[in-house]
């Protein structure tokens, strides 16, 4: 049984399955919890018992890099500043209508 002192949710998944992942108190009961360095960042993630004993290692994990228009030409939203960064989340989507 593995060890895990930041687990407060309950609704944690497996990464690779998605099967609920079960924790009592500090104890992992059906699965392992993984650190990983990916340079910049640290990941932690969640997998079964099934899932770990498969593959240990992290598969298909890759951080999406959202680009959107600002000021005339596109750029990562990560670069923003921050009041551009909130005018974004506030845009809609102009959805057009099907002609029936």
């Amino acid at each position: 049984m593995a060890s895990v002192k930041t687990a407060e949710k309950t609704n944690y998944k497996c990464h690779d399955c998605k099967t609920p992942i079960h924790i009592k108190g500090e104890v992992i009961e059906n699965g392992v919890l993984l650190d990983y360095d990916l340079g910049t960042e640290k990941v932690r993630v969640f997998k079964c018992k099934a899932c770990y004993d498969k593959n240990p290692s992290l598969a298909n994990y890759q951080k999406c890099e959202v680009y959107s228009r600002i000021v005339g030409y596109l750029r990562p939203i990560s670069q923003w500043n921050d009041g551009k960064k909130e005018e974004f989340m506030e845009r809609k989507e102009y959805v057009i209508p099907k002609e029936s």
